[in-house]
């Protein structure tokens, strides 16, 4: 099985119960070749392609651009926040961080990923799989939170409850 479509099936699997809450519905796996860090990160309508907001690359190179989102867990009804740098042009998952085990958190670890406390929090970090765009439902109980740039953005203020939004790094945007 090729190593992209393997992560893919593994990181599908650590966010299952995710799907219930509306946080994650399908993660394209991403190639890096040839990509560029000059562009934008773009949220837009999945269906219409409506933007909703756009991020400029502002920094040099050398500082990846980092994003957040955050959600309450359909399950334990705990915040997550799962987090993300654009790598090459592609998004790449770095961590999540959750405050309990239990139904749709993940217990087993592939090798790499570490878990470590922050605080009440736990961290699962060593993800090795970029995706070309993120695809959400935003929830219609509780929002999820975009967090860039130190500022935290609501998606349901945003782009509306039920709305299926995609969220990539765009070249030239």
């Amino acid at each position: 099985m090729e190593p992209c479509r393997r992560n893919s099936i593994i990181l599908r699997l650590i966010l299952a119960a995710l799907v219930i809450s509306g946080a994650a519905f399908y993660f394209g796996c991403a190639s890096s070749q040839n990509a560029q860090n000059n562009g934008s990160l773009v949220i837009r309508d999945t269906n219409s392609g409506r933007v909703y907001g756009s991020w400029p690359w502002g920094e040099s190179p050398e500082k990846p651009m980092e994003f957040a989102i955050e959600f309450i867990h359909s399950v334990n009804q705990s915040p997550v926040r799962e987090f993300f740098q654009i790598e090459d042009g592609t998004i790449r998952l770095m961590a999540v961080r959750f405050f309990s085990f239990g139904a749709g958190m993940r217990s087993e670890f592939e090798e790499g990923q570490t878990l470590s406390r922050d605080g009440d929090a736990l961290v699962i970090s060593g993800f090795s799989t970029s995706f070309k765009k993120l695809n959400y439902i935003i929830g219609t109980v509780s929002d999820h939170l975009f967090i860039i740039n130190g500022e935290s953005n609501s998606l349901r203020e945003l782009c509306g409850r039920n709305a299926h939004i995609t969220i990539s790094f765009e070249n030239g945007f």
